[in-house]
């Protein structure tokens, strides 16, 4: 019986606990082939670095496209439906990847299938979000925030690439795409665990029409401009992050002459150091204000540790400097936690429609980092690609002084 008021103290609605370990172990599934991919299709499979880029490119349009759908179907269906069809599409679309597009060597389907792939995870990760958001009290918002990043970030971005170390040396890299598949449907089952009665409502109101409340997250854009300079914030926190899976593990195996080994550790520990942040900055939130922690943690933090991430290891080609310029990338990265509770608080008469306008933010940089690189990189080299990364984060922190910050008891909680 003491389990549900811990869980509330922390910041954990109790009804969604399973929900959260679920949505663990689905991005460590997710978060296998990050630290890895792009540079066992160069070298391994011979494709060259720009027909690499190409597909992270693609993949990230549709990824794009699936982390607005999240929200604005989760308006329609209900949050528990859109994270199902997403492990369907994950799962379905993986199997033609690896097998139809790896290992027959078909470039026209690698391209394809990952493409459609890309899909899956931002369904099923930010339609659980908007559960959270649903179920949550607006109080503690920013907590619940900290926590769903907690676990996105320790599966996708630590917890991911370290099971990819320890499997890669023992199978290979091949069969460790297909244990990430594993992985995935481990999570996708934990999910039927929740019980909580909002994931299976709409999100929406009860006599918004389906088509309204599928536009909403792109008209709120143009209906309340603040909207839009928080999808450009919340666009510009994951640029980077998607960025760096395109060309970091191959500068760090080339030009600083680490092994993939090494790189896929500077990887989690930068995302280790992220997740206990994002905890932090999820509760510095609720006490101090979201745009304030969003504009000198998030966007001015970034801009100065983008900048240390590349130019102390390049210049020292130190192991032990690589792994500290990532633990504070990785930390002040966590600052922009809060514009997961910022959005439905600037909105709280339209909250499905706000966290679709966010997801459209988080889902239009998996296709602009891949393209800043494979534009940025052949011009100005990897030093001018973190100048573009670190400019992009002073920028965010402008934007946020345009964000109005209602108190927390002034937003409605939906009940």
């Amino acid at each position: 019986m003491s389990a549900p008021p811990l869980l509330e103290r922390i910041g954990i609605p109790p009804t969604l606990k399973w929900g959260f370990v679920g949505l663990l172990v689905f991005m460590i599934g997710d978060g296998v082939e990050t630290g890895y991919l792009s540079a066992f299709l160069v070298e391994q499979q011979g494709f060259s670095e720009g027909r690499v880029a190409l597909i992270f490119t693609v993949y990230g349009i549709t990824a794009a496209a699936a982390y607005w759908f999240s929200a604005a179907l989760s308006d329609i269906w209900g949050p528990r439906r859109v994270m199902f069809l997403g492990a369907a599409i994950w799962i379905v679309f993986h199997v033609l990847f690896v097998a139809g597009g790896i290992m027959a060597h078909n470039y026209p389907l690698l391209l394809v299938s990952y493409a459609i792939r890309g899909f899956g995870y931002p369904l099923f990760g930010y339609a659980f979000l908007v559960w959270i958001t649903a179920s949550t009290r607006t109080q503690r918002l920013g907590t619940a925030a900290g926590w769903f990043w907690f676990a996105y970030s320790a599966g996708f971005a630590a917890l991911g690439p370290q099971l990819a170390n320890i499997a890669i040396p023992l199978i290979g890299q091949l069969n460790t795409l297909w244990l990430g598949l594993v992985v995935i449907v481990a999570g996708a089952l934990l999910m039927l665990l929740v019980r909580d009665p909002n994931g299976d409502r709409p999100t929406s109101a009860v006599d918004e029409k389906p088509l309204r409340s599928l536009l909403a997250g792109l008209t709120i854009l143009w209906e309340r401009p603040r909207m839009t300079a928080g999808m450009l914030v919340r666009m510009i926190n994951s640029i980077p992050q998607y960025g760096f899976i395109v060309f970091m593990p191959i500068f760090y195996t080339r030009e600083l002459g680490f092994t993939l080994s090494q790189w896929l550790t500077v990887s989690s520990v930068m995302f280790v150091s992220n997740i206990f942040f994002n905890l932090v900055s999820g509760i510095l939130g609720d006490r101090f204000g979201f745009a304030v922690v969003v504009r000198w943690m998030g966007g001015i933090g970034c801009a100065v540790t983008t900048l240390l991430f590349h130019y102390l290891p390049l210049a020292t080609h130190s192991f032990s400097i690589a792994l500290i310029t990532s633990v504070l990338y990785g930390a002040t990265l966590a600052g922009f936690v809060p514009m997961s509770a910022l959005m439905p608080t600037m909105a709280p008469d339209r909250r499905g429609a706000a966290m679709a306008a966010l997801n459209l933010g988080a889902g239009l940089a998996t296709a602009v980092g891949p393209a800043i690189v494979g534009i940025a990189l052949p011009l100005f080299g990897v030093g001018g690609v973190m100048w573009v990364f670190a400019l992009l984060y002073v920028l965010a922190a402008g934007l946020t002084l345009v964000l109005k910050v209602p108190s927390p008891e002034a937003a409605p909680v939906r009940a």
